[in-house]
């Protein structure tokens, strides 16, 4: 019979070194993972990624780290392939990589358009073609996207615009590993407390997305907790595993389709 927890599980995590990608490293750990393999970006991020790296290792899986711009599929070939070889398969694979940018639509440039169109919908869809290649049977694949798929709202057009395309890219992906037992899935957190959105937002939208979810006031920082998302993630890797091709906007009330 097919077991679906964490236990001896091998994972990869892209954006795995700080922040949310970061926190369910070790989160998964902790729940019995055998290996981690934890993708960072900028090598800017390596001493966040290196403070990771010991708290998985402190948990008791092994940990293997690798350093790249996933926005060819050369690059995302190779970090699978790379994975693969050093954990000994993958069962597991979560995408957390995104870039934001929030800006009216007629002041949006061509370079800025082909940059967000590359980390948010060009490195998703071959992350989730590799997952397929290369996940063993019964595997687990998950992408972050964002809760503003679910908002009517200016100036994220080519954030939310171009995080869209992974709801069909899922949703496909789902009819077409499902039959190797493999469930793929999104997850839209709302706006989150880390650098990722402080970048973005002036002193007054702060103030204002900090207020904006139903559960707000309930929320140590009124925005999405890292440590909110982490069992959401957790379940669909592993009891979870019967919803597939979903979508999941986990926010607090902040935004709904």
């Amino acid at each position: 019979m097919t077991t679906h927890n964490i236990t001896g599980k091998k994972i990869l995590i892209a954006g795995g070194g700080k922040n949310l990608g970061g926190l369910l490293a070790r989160d998964l750990a902790k729940h019995g993972a055998k290996a981690i393999a934890i993708h960072y970006n900028k090598p800017s991020s390596l001493p966040e990624t290196e403070k990771t790296m010991a708290a998985v290792k402190q948990a008791g899986a092994d940990v293997y780290v690798f350093q790249g711009d996933l926005t060819t599929a050369g690059a995302v070939e190779k970090l699978f392939t790379d994975a693969k070889i050093a954990m000994g398969g993958i069962d597991i694979a979560v995408n957390t990589v995104g870039k934001v940018l929030k800006k009216p639509i007629v002041d949006i440039s061509e370079e800025e358009y082909d940059s967000m169109s590359a980390v948010n919908a060009k490195s998703a869809f071959f992350f989730i073609k590799e997952a397929g290649k290369n996940l063993n049977d019964n595997g687990k694949i998950v992408t972050l996207v964002t809760s503003l798929l679910g908002a009517f709202t200016p100036f994220y057009a080519s954030y939310a615009g171009l995080k869209a395309p992974v709801e069909h890219f899922t949703r496909a992906a789902a009819k077409e590993f499902g039959d190797r037992g493999i469930s793929v899935n999104a997850i839209g957190p709302g706006p989150m407390d880390t650098d990722f959105f402080y970048g973005q937002e002036s002193e007054e939208a702060q103030a204002y997305h900090k207020t904006a979810a139903a559960l707000s006031k309930f929320s140590k920082t009124g925005l999405t907790d890292i440590e909110d998302i982490v069992p959401y993630i957790r379940f669909l890797v592993s009891e979870g595993w019967w919803m597939t091709g979903q979508t999941i906007l986990v926010n607090g009330g902040y935004t709904t389709k």
